[in-house]
């Protein structure tokens, strides 16, 4: 592999097209690289499978792809677009929504389980291995006994959001250092903060 494509990473933020998801939980992957690509100046294009924008950060190019396959296919955006950029699976990072993180809370994983979660599912049955990045982005999981699909797919309340924007921000920041010190020294750097 090149130093260019040693230098080259996928940024995958997990949602659901259409404005009816626009603004429910189980979307904030995607809030997340709209925050990104306002940041580097981008913008998002429709490509196969996927809305993806391309950007230079610290030397690096950074391919950033919200999927429009659904949440469930999540898996097939991500391979054609590791396959086409011939982008290594150690420079994937996926943003994923996580109902076992109170609303806000960040965790930076370098591998794991897909948690139940659809998305990651997917991503793991396609690329036949669980051993990718996930940025794991608390949404909480205040809902009754069988209202879970309900409840990703809602609404954040005003509330949430008071807490939710400024660990956008922060989610943005994980990503960056993600793709300049790495995923080891980024899990120590921001996985203890607050």
């Amino acid at each position: 592999m090149s130093i260019k494509n040693i230098l080259k990473y996928l940024i995958c933020g997990l949602g659901n097209i259409g404005d009816e998801y626009a603004n429910t939980r189980h979307n904030i992957g995607f809030w997340v690289l709209d925050s990104l690509a306002k940041e580097l100046n981008i913008k998002f294009e429709i490509g196969r499978h996927a809305y993806i924008a391309e950007a230079k950060y610290k030397g690096r190019t950074l391919i950033l792809i919200k999927p429009t396959t659904y949440m469930n296919l999540s898996g097939k955006a991500i391979k054609y677009w590791l396959d086409k950029e011939n982008i290594s699976k150690e420079n994937l990072l996926v943003v994923v929504d996580d109902l076992a993180l109170e609303p806000g809370i960040l965790r930076m994983k370098k591998a794991g389980s897909d948690g139940g979660h659809n998305g990651l599912i997917h991503i793991t049955e396609t690329l036949l291995t669980k051993d990718f990045a996930r940025l794991r982005f608390g949404i909480g999981n205040d809902f009754a006994k069988g209202y879970q699909v309900d409840y990703v797919l809602g609404k954040w309340t005003r509330k949430e959001e008071e807490v939710i924007l400024p660990k956008v921000d922060m989610a943005v920041d994980v990503i960056k250092n993600f793709t300049t010190i790495g995923v080891e020294r980024t899990m120590n750097f921001f996985n203890n903060k607050k």
